[in-house]
Order: structure tokens, then C-alpha cells, then sequence
């Protein structure tokens, strides 16, 4: 999952990016209100981590810019501002979290994935599809109940897709969610990574939209020793 993290304060964002990596999130960093705009228009970020206090204005007033012009995905305001009247505001503004600094990690990880199960409209921290089942915390995919060894950025690609739903996806889409901005990657790239998972969890689970995209195929229904 790709988190947008605008932080100012380069020791939080570089302990932040290094945890946040470790848990199998691509993150893309940016200090001030400016590019933090620029970078909402140009990548496409599953979640944000807002800093309050940014040096070219306030990070409310970009929540406030982004709701009205109808960004709805999913703010998790990360910030020192304890009072409660700021905790109202920042909710009542748009974001859909609340933390304080200083933080625990492991519980700032587990209220991201909470917010992206959440915005997907998932109860449970298994998505299931099919026989298919994706344990996002664990980074462990099984095909009819037999695990199923797969690569990060694997992994990463079969979560977007199972997060989608039947919506499609572009390839910069899914370039955004395994590298994040500004990474200099191969032009087949990705339809590597997906060529990939289909051999491992069959051909018809990601279909191709000609000159559009691609989305994600039925549940599959055998298990691995019984694909073609």
C-alpha cells in the first residue's frame, strides 16, 4: 500500500519511512503544503500521514482544500497538537485519525491498515477472495487453504488488486503502489510482477483491459496443484 507522508521534521520522517517499510508499505515523503498538493495530483496514494505544523501553512487548511474538491482518501493527522479542541477539529476537517507525538509505531501501523480496511469496506484483516485468502499483517497468501510463497512487491500488487475490487487500475496506478514516485523502473515492469502472479495463483485472477488497465478477475476456484 502506498503512504503519502508530509512531515517536516526529517528525524520523524526518516524513522517513520523505515518502519513503515519494514511493514511492506511504499512511502513517498514531502515537507511542505505545496508539494504535498503537487504530489496528490500526480500519485496515487492509498493513505497520507498529515504533520499539522507544515512551513508554508497549515496542514488543516490542505485537508479542508482536498475535501472540497472531493479527495476522498483516507488522512491520518500525525501531529503535537493535544488539545482537545484541535483533536475536534482535525476530525470535524476531514481526517479520519488522530495521533499524537510523540508515537508508537506498531500502533500507528496497525491504525493505518485499520483506515485502508476501513476506506475498503472490509471488517476483517483477511481478504478473501474465493479460495484466495490475503493475510495483509503477515504477509502470507494461501490458495485453497496451501500457502503460497510470494515476493513484496508481489504481495503489494495482489493487495492493490484485492482492495480494487472490480475497479480498474491504470499502470500508473499500480507503478505508484510498488515504487512510488520518482523511481526509475523498466517499462515492463509491472506486467512482469503480474505475469508473476498469475503463474502462482492462475491466469484469470488479474485480466487485461486493452488500452485501459487491468482489474481484478474472478475468485479463483481450484487450488494450486490443480491450475493449468
Amino acid at each position: 500500500m502506498h503512504v503519502l507522508l508530509i512531515e517536516d521534521d526529517e528525524l520523524v520522517a526518516s524513522g517513520l519511512i523505515s518502519g513503515l517499510e519494514m511493514e511492506s508499505f511504499v512511502v513517498d515523503w514531502v515537507t511542505d503544503a505545496t508539494s504535498a498538493d503537487s504530489a496528490m495530483t500526480t500519485v496515487a496514494t492509498d493513505i497520507v500521514i498529515l504533520d499539522l505544523g507544515l512551513p508554508d501553512g497549515d496542514g488543516l487548511e490542505l485537508m479542508r482544500r482536498w475535501r472540497t474538491r472531493g479527495v476522498n482518501v483516507p488522512v491520518l493527522v500525525l501531529t503535537a497538537r493535544d488539545a482537545m479542541a484541535d483533536r475536534v477539529t482535525g476530525l470535524d476537517t476531514g481526517a479520519d485519525d488522530y495521533v499524537l507525538k510523540p508515537f508508537d509505531l506498531d500502533e500507528l501501523t496497525a491504525r493505518l491498515r485499520a483506515l485502508l480496511r476501513r476506506s475498503a469496506g472490509q471488517a476483517s484483516p483477511v481478504i478473501e477472495h474465493g479460495c484466495l485468502r490475503l493475510f495483509p499483517e503477515r504477509g502470507e497468501v494461501t490458495l485453497g487453504g496451501v500457502p503460497v510463497t510470494l515476493s513484496r512487491r508481489e504481495l503489494l500488487l495482489l493487495d492493490k488488486f484485492l482492495r480494487a475490487g472490480n475497479n480498474l487500475l491504470t499502470e500508473d496506478q499500480l507503478k505508484d503502489a510498488l515504487y512510488g514516485m520518482g523511481t526509475d523502473i523498466g517499462s515492463n515492469a509491472v506486467n512482469v510482477h503480474i505475469h508473476h502472479l498469475r503463474q502462482k495463483l492462475g491466469r484469470e485472477l488479474i485480466q487485461t483491459v486493452r488500452g485501459m488497465g487491468y482489474r481484478l478477475g474472478p475468485p479463483p476456484a481450484e487450488g494450486p496443484g490443480e491450475r493449468s
